[in-house]
């Protein structure tokens, strides 16, 4: 993997910059649509290549239990199996040990599961993790982490980063396919002093990259802005930076102004199946009576299939009747406007105005 930086703005440390993997190349900042299972919720892989989107995230501890990663690797890998042909990038369950807690036995050798679909428990490793990765064939694949809950007591928080430090360091041993990248997680809650400890410890493993994780679980804008003020400079400056798990508007381009790269979120495709789209005068719900009649697009700045092709009053009445199309056509949309949204601020940073890009952002959506 090589990471070229191309730009830093000139008020902020947002950044552009270019992401060389083994097959691919990633225009950064940028937005991940996430395909938990190998699949973007109602959405075809050509629907997800027509939004310009390069990369997506899958979830390893879910395609272990469904249908298993022999069953991957007999059918070519996870590019094949689901016909996606851009880059992708792996969540290793970390996340799930804080999101499936009720059904989690964490130790200090690796995590306990009990299977949400039938019960099977499955106990996994940051070696066994790192394996089912490798074996898949993701292009970014994540260290094995211990993700605490907000709130939290520091000593709880103290002892999930040094396992998750112990974790990175066995993932490291265990990582077998050099043409993948692997990411370290950093942890700590929002602990400055465990913060500062893990992304120091972690930069000295050198790894390829570097995600902030256990955010956006609870603790608010204001919190997580503070994590990344005092961590982001940590981490080393030719390496890429993912903040995980982060995808409202507001928080993306907060975060891209601390120097953050990569972002991934279910937001856009979870709202545009409730009805709910993100457009460059801010959110429309779409069942509200005002768009009954409406003939407009959902946004008359937007190019997607949706928006040159249906009003506001026809995926009303899709929802009303409870066609998926419905949902189909509102999810394209919401991944189309994030990777839009991404495409104008890589533009604004090469420009060096970043700052001026966000300030009249939210000037006309103030509410994302």
């Amino acid at each position: 993997m090589i990471f070229k930086v191309l730009a830093i703005d000139k008020q902020t440390k947002a950044r552009c910059g270019e992401l060389q993997l083994a097959n691919y190349t990633i225009p950064t900042p940028v937005f991940m649509p996430v395909g938990t299972q190998g699949t973007i919720k109602t959405l075809t892989p050509r629907h997800i290549k027509e939004t310009n989107a390069k990369i997506i995230l899958c979830n390893a501890y879910h395609l272990c239990l469904r249908p298993g990663e022999k069953i991957i690797m007999q059918l070519g890998g996870l590019h094949k199996f689901m016909g996606w042909d851009g880059a992708i990038i792996t969540d290793s369950g970390g996340y799930q040990v804080f999101s499936l807690a009720d059904l989690t036995k964490v130790s200090n050798g690796g995590v306990e599961f009990q299977s949400p679909i039938d019960g099977t428990r499955l106990f996994l490793t940051p070696e066994r993790m790192t394996q089912i990765q490798n074996d898949i064939g993701a292009d970014i694949i994540m260290a094995f982490d211990e993700c605490v809950p907000y709130p939290c007591e520091q000593d709880r928080a103290s002892i999930a980063v040094k396992r998750t430090l112990d974790w990175a360091e066995r993932c490291l041993t265990a990582h077998r396919n050099k043409q993948q990248t692997l990411f370290g997680i950093v942890q700590g809650s929002v602990f400055k002093e465990l913060r500062i400890e893990c992304a120091k410890k972690l930069a000295e493993m050198n790894f390829e990259g570097y995600a902030i994780g256990g955010l956006s679980v609870g603790e608010g804008a204001f919190l997580m802005n503070e994590v990344l003020d005092y961590t982001v400079d940590l981490l080393p400056q030719y390496r890429p930076r993912y903040l995980m798990g982060v995808g409202f508007p507001l928080d993306i381009l907060n975060a891209i102004e601390r120097g953050i790269d990569m972002f991934d979120c279910v937001l856009p495709t979870r709202n545009g199946r409730n009805g709910c789209a993100f457009t460059s005068t801010g959110k429309i719900k779409i069942l509200n009576s005002q768009y009954k009649e409406d003939s407009q697009p959902l946004d008359i700045t937007c190019t997607c299939y949706t928006c040159q092709n249906f009003t506001r009053a026809y995926l009303r009445h899709l929802f009303l009747a409870s066609e998926i199309l419905g949902l189909v056509l509102m999810s394209l949309h919401n991944i189309c406007y994030f990777q839009n949204l991404m495409q104008q601020v890589r533009a604004s940073i090469i420009r060096g105005e970043f700052k001026d890009f966000k300030t009249d952002f939210l000037l006309k959506q103030p509410e994302l």
